[in-house]
């Protein structure tokens, strides 16, 4: 990258950052100390959301190799290749309930 696109990107990722610091009111009352709880929920969607997506994958591409090195397992493969991306999507889904539930 040019020195001029790193400047520019560094620049609007501060903009980003700061943004809500400049905006920000304050307070009326006595604000509540942060409930970490909503924060650990949300970054445990995102690490499941992130292992689903790499775990998805993976099963596809072994998926697919094996049905071109013996075309003849491809139906049994399918089946199999189905039922593992189900499990595996249900463990993103299991996160997004708790968090909603939070």
């Amino acid at each position: 990258m040019t020195r001029k696109a790193v400047w520019f990107l560094s620049a609007l990722a501060m903009m980003l950052v700061m943004a809500p610091v400049t905006f920000a009111q304050a307070a009326a009352t006595v604000a509540k100390p942060y409930d970490w709880i909503d924060f650990a929920a949300a970054l445990a969607l995102g690490v499941a959301a992130a292992g689903c997506g790499l775990g998805q994958g993976k099963a596809t591409a072994a998926a697919c190799e094996s049905s071109a090195r013996n075309p003849g397992a491809s139906g049994p493969i399918r089946i199999a290749f189905f039922v593992g991306v189900a499990l595996i999507e249900s463990l993103t889904l299991y996160v997004f309930v708790v968090v909603l539930i939070k």
